[in-house]
């Protein structure tokens, strides 16, 4: 489910992005936006993408620890803490 979900959100945006060229070729073409103004655009959007992405990694993040915590499995930081423990 989990993979569907990633899918259906990468091929949403591949349209969307797909879309947003199509219109600003279209609104260039009549002459209504300059190669720059597009240029800015899609830079703007990449940039709000990239903050996304990591508003979101975050986010995973943090449920996952929850989740680890929850229920109560070893992080590789309690591994490591054991095994300095039994070489001593």
């Amino acid at each position: 489910m989990l993979k569907d979900l990633l899918y259906l959100g990468l091929g949403s945006a591949v349209l969307l992005k797909e879309k947003v060229e199509s219109e600003l070729e279209t609104l260039k073409e009549k002459g209504k936006i300059s190669e720059d103004d597009i240029k800015q655009i899609i830079q703007n959007a990449k940039e709000k993408g990239k903050d996304e992405e990591d508003r979101v990694k975050s986010i995973i993040k943090e449920a996952l620890k929850d989740v680890i915590d929850e229920l109560n499995l070893a992080t590789k930081e309690d591994i490591q803490n054991l095994e300095k423990k039994f070489e001593k």
